[in-house]
């Protein structure tokens, strides 16, 4: 599945990355361990987070994550949305918790 359809069907707010909503989900990780991210996260899944800092970026870029997602309405700082657009990670934002979120993506990735 691609990152558009992801976003459409679960009313995502696109923080940056519009221009690579064409990539393949394979599909997710659910970890606010940074570590626990570097040792398990597989290229083109989504990392589905709390943490909007400029490590999730460098993590996401390093293990070739297709986007992050942001839960709870967090919004990244504008440092954070610059970097991943030079290191070209879409990040994205959910008003859903972790919980709610990775379950609805679950369920769209498995139709």
């Amino acid at each position: 599945m691609i990152l558009e359809e992801i976003v459409k069907n679960l009313g995502l707010k696109v923080f940056c990355g519009n221009k690579l909503l064409d990539r393949e989900v394979h599909g997710a990780y659910v970890s606010d361990l940074l570590s626990d991210v570097m040792g398990n996260v597989s290229e083109g899944e989504v990392w589905i987070t709390l943490q909007s800092h400029l490590n999730v970026v460098a993590i996401a870029s390093l293990k070739e994550m297709s986007a992050v997602i942001l839960v709870k309405n967090i919004v990244p700082d504008e440092s954070v949305i610059l970097k991943a657009e030079e290191k070209g990670i879409p990040i994205l934002g959910s008003r859903a918790s972790t919980f709610s979120i990775a379950g609805e993506l679950f369920q769209l990735l498995n139709k």
